[in-house]
């Protein structure tokens, strides 16, 4: 048995001083500061109720048919399979980083077996057979911390690639939400179409009657055609509408298009009396895109860790321990045994400023994703002041359209009594009836309007990705619920 000769104590005391100066280069991640308002714009004043974004989707959507439809693609959706699938990608990429901080071991064996046939040199054996088997043993010792920065790097990735699971869910469950309330609208605009289809008929009916009489002129017969017409082109147009949002949703839901079960009707869709946002703070916390973009600036960071290592020293540690033995014409030699380790130090000494411009593109990527993170943040105050004026707005406006309804109600009415009376022509009636439809419709749109407002709150404020199972028992509901 051959031993390699231990490390000298000159060597022994390098490899302890080394070990003892191992340090991590580059900075430590901290979250940048930003200027974060006392309230968003368009809020009256800090709220300290808790934010409608608290609350899980279930609980701001309480249509039993659309929590099925946001279940169902929440187990189907295409978009969130490729999530789920990078954050296996990710955690996959985390333990083939972090493994770099481990020696390495691989066994290897062989068995050679050699024969010279002819004339052969003195002492040279015509036939040998020398099997082995052994352990390899090879590890970069992390002096300077490259693999921790790699590793930490990229547990950030893998924090990243979950949030961005998070807004993927987020996305799914507004995206249903929002083709769902369309549809239930379309369902209603079609519901006014058709019923204004069939008063127009009937109308038209009677003033083909009066024209036959001698009462009225067969003006007012192609007026009420045109009415008629005008109301069978809405049923047919809403018609396609409804189809193409039902395969628009299909997708969502991961399957082929097809038809979509409804609930509750349109105004039955939300319950809340307010609608509050809380402190524009907890946005940090709360919305996924900016946790994500967060993620991706605590892993560039850490690279710069990675790029720095680069100028300082390599230490190595390999060994190997093996066993075997010589057979030469028919006689054994052994058997035969090894073991030997030792460190190996490479320094960089001169490589064209290679080194210097990693860490200068490490830099660089990092400065990009801090404007990227601080770019997601100033959208985010965005989209909620956007949200907030919209939803106030678009209360104020379906009131008023309320009113407008109420009033070409009337004129109908009156128009309609003024003709039979002889009082008016045929085309009072045509102008008041187009009118009332008009508005009848706009009802309708601007309740769905409404509607989508608060979806797009509840997303701005980083709603809609909590998961069922992880809903917090002690998230209270904003106030008590009553009609809207």
């Amino acid at each position: 048995m051959t031993l390699a000769r231990a490390p000298s104590s000159g060597a022994a005391w390098l490899l302890a001083a080394l070990m003892l100066t191992a340090c991590t280069v580059g900075p430590d991640y901290r979250r940048p500061s930003y200027p974060t308002p006392a309230a968003f714009r368009g809020q009256a004043a800090p709220d300290s109720a808790p934010s409608i974004a608290d609350l899980g989707w279930w609980r701001v959507f309480e249509d039993e048919t659309l929590q099925q439809l946001v279940r169902t693609a929440l187990r189907e959706n295409y978009d969130l399979r490729i999530a789920a699938a990078r954050i296996l990608e990710a955690r996959a990429q985390l333990t083939i980083t972090r493994s770099f901080q481990f020696p390495e071991v691989n066994h290897s064996g062989s068995a050679i077996y050699s024969r010279i046939e002819g004339q052969r040199v003195v002492l040279q054996p015509q036939d040998q057979f020398a099997p082995q088997a052994g352990f390899d043993l090879s590890f970069e010792i992390d002096f300077w911390g490259r693999f921790r920065r790699a590793t930490e790097a990229a547990r950030a990735n893998l924090v990243a690639s979950e949030e961005g699971r998070r807004l993927v869910i987020s996305t799914l469950v507004t995206d249903v939400a929002t083709d769902y309330f369309q549809l239930r609208s379309l369902d209603r605009e079609l519901e006014v179409s058709q019923r204004t289809l069939a008063a127009r008929q009937d109308s038209l009916r009677l003033v083909s009657l009066r024209e036959r009489g001698g009462v009225a002129g067969l003006i007012d017969v192609r007026q009420a055609e045109i009415l008629v017409a005008q109301a069978g082109e809405a049923v047919v147009e809403t018609q396609r509408q409804i189809e193409q949002t039902e395969n628009a949703l299909s997708v969502l839901l991961g399957r082929n298009p097809d038809a979509v079960p409804r609930g509750r009707p349109l105004l039955q869709q939300l319950s809340l009396p307010t609608v509050p946002t809380g402190v524009p703070s907890s946005l940090f916390e709360r919305r996924p895109d900016i946790r994500q973009a967060e993620a991706q600036l605590a892993a560039a960071t850490a690279r710069i860790g990675v790029a720095k290592a680069d100028f300082y020293p390599r230490v190595f540690l390999s060994g190997i321990a093996a066993g075997g033995g010589l057979l030469i014409d028919g006689r054994w030699v052994g058997p035969q045994g090894l073991f030997s380790i030792g460190p190996q130090i490479t320094l960089p000494i001169f490589n064209t400023g290679r080194t210097q411009a990693g860490v200068d593109a490490a830099e660089a990527q990092a400065q990009q994703t801090l404007a990227v993170y601080q770019q997601t943040i100033l959208q985010a105050f965005r989209e909620v002041a956007d949200a907030l004026v919209e939803h106030r707005k678009r209360r104020e406006f379906r009131i008023a359209q309320e009113a407008l309804v109420t009033s070409a109600t009337d004129t109908s009415r009156l128009a309609d009594l003024r003709y039979k009376g002889g009082v008016s022509s045929y085309l009072e009636v045509l102008n008041s009836e187009q009118q009332l439809f008009d508005s009848e419709l706009g009802l309708v749109r601007s309740s769905r309007d409404e509607l989508l407002a608060v979806v797009r709150l509840y997303r701005a404020l980083g709603g809609g990705w909590q998961e069922e199972r992880e809903a917090s028992a002690g998230a209270p509901l904003p106030e008590e619920r009553g009609t809207r």
